[in-house]
């Protein structure tokens, strides 16, 4: 017993210590996304309209009773009564209404656009969890070649004023080294800011703040070319959650046509009421008593079909049939701009992620090429051909192109989610794929030194 209570605090600490990866954090934005919840909370209402709409169609039973005492005065001679209907129930069911029935159509579309909004709250967390991710690990990166770039440049100023102190160079040496340790320091301050309000926007999404996050495994990244553009806009067509909200849209208003249009039809019902009614009179009587003692009972039975038939309702439904016209020419409007938007999105992502392939390819040259230029011009000015502003600038461009080429991996894996959310296809699966390429922790408890 205390081997397996040993074992299992030791797998508790264990799991406390590593740092969160992208599947884990959004598991958590998952079970704590208030937005979310929001969203399954209109579906399930939603539903639950369906069992509203649809008890017009069905039989309609009442059950009434009542029953009073009656005080007579002047020509009824005093006399009194007590009466009242014992009960009486009655019935009712619908034969044919089309309105009912247009009306429960429109529920049950309403229902599904609301199944469909829970969905894209979902594919909207995915895509906001892993952006408010990778924004904190850029802003990560870009502190830590920011601090290393001015380890860098203190070292060479360092050295600039040693050799100034012997007559080496001179003092405008020194300045220019001085500004640009001054330069990177205010821009490790804001590179500290950004970082914070990644931290923020990360915790806005899952609910928890994270001391540790497993980064980019530069050996695992690798970059992939996506589907053709022809063939993912013909799957948006079917899968684009937004497009499939509005042509639900378009076809609820299609129906809010004919439902309008229902007021000029017939409505026809089978009624039914059975009831039993008692009356006793007693007091003062101008003729004997009955053998019954003044009580009296009666009842009947109903059954009918009524119909009503709309003649004229002072141009009350023609206007709301011009009305539901109108709203359909508008979301059909809309749907159509709804496509163009998707279009839109589709290409962009598209484009961005060919051109952050491109990017990343082209500055993981030039890391190289600014690594030798830095190496070759620290060379030159050692032995008096370059100086220290080359050195400076060859400094700043090496750290450049190293977070030049660290955003443009993360534009990458944001461009690639974000085209999977245009096209209405982006599920958890695609952040494990993701999450693979994650490999060593790293703290976001950081200071500037």
């Amino acid at each position: 017993m205390k081997k397996t209570l040993t074992l299992l605090i030791g797998l508790v600490l264990s799991q406390s210590a590593f740092a969160e990866n992208l599947v884990q954090v959004y598991e958590q934005a998952k079970e704590t996304n208030p937005d979310l919840r929001s969203s399954l909370a209109e579906k399930e209402k939603a539903y639950s309209a369906i069992s509203g709409s649809r008890a017009s169609l069905l039989p309609q039973v009442g059950l009434s009773a009542s029953y009073g005492v009656t005080h007579g005065r002047r020509d009824t001679s005093g006399t009194k009564s007590k009466s009242g209907n014992l009960y009486q129930v009655t019935l009712s069911q619908s034969i044919f209404n089309f309105s009912n029935w247009k009306a429960l159509d429109i529920t049950k579309k309403q229902a599904s656009i609301a199944d469909i909004s829970y969905q894209y709250q979902g594919q909207t967390l995915i895509l906001n969890t892993s952006v408010a991710y990778f924004n904190v690990l850029k802003a990560l990166d870009a502190l830590s070649f920011i601090d290393a770039q001015k380890k860098a440049i203190y070292r060479q100023l360092e050295q600039t004023r040693q050799q100034h102190q012997v007559g080496l160079v001179a003092i405008t040496d020194v300045q220019n080294a001085k500004a640009n340790y001054d330069l990177t320091v205010a821009q490790q301050v804001n590179a500290l800011n950004d970082l914070n309000n990644a931290i923020e926007d990360l915790r806005q999404v899952s609910g928890r703040f994270y001391s540790k996050l497993s980064t980019i495994n530069t050996d695992a990244f690798k970059t992939q070319a996506p589907t053709q553009i022809s063939t993912l806009l013909k799957q948006s067509e079917t899968s684009n959650l937004n497009l499939l909200t509005m042509k639900l849209n378009q076809d609820i208003a299609r129906d809010e046509i004919r439902l309008a249009q229902a007021g000029h039809l017939p409505t026809a019902s089978l009624d039914a009421s059975t009831n039993l009614n008692k009356n006793e009179k007693y007091g003062n009587y101008s003729t004997p008593r009955s053998a019954n003692n003044g009580k009296t009972f009666s009842g009947n039975n109903y059954v009918g079909v009524s119909v009503n038939m709309p003649i004229f309702s002072g141009g009350a439904t023609m206007s709301k049939v011009s009305q539901a016209q109108h709203n359909y020419v508008s979301y059909s409007e809309k749907l159509e701009s709804t496509n163009r938007s998707v279009i839109n999105q589709i290409r962009s992502s598209y484009n961005n992620i060919s051109s952050s392939i491109s990017a990343i390819n082209a500055y993981q040259q030039a890391v190289v090429s600014a690594q030798s230029s830095l190496e070759a011009t620290s060379s030159g000015y050692q032995v008096g051909t370059r100086t220290i502003v080359d050195v400076l600038n060859a400094t700043t461009q090496l750290y450049s192109s190293k977070r030049n080429l660290s955003d443009a991996k993360y534009n990458y894996l944001t461009s690639l989610l974000q085209l999977k959310y245009a096209v209405g296809t982006l599920t958890a699966d695609d952040l494990v794929i993701l999450n693979n390429m994650l490999g060593k922790d790293v703290s976001t408890l950081v200071t500037i030194n």
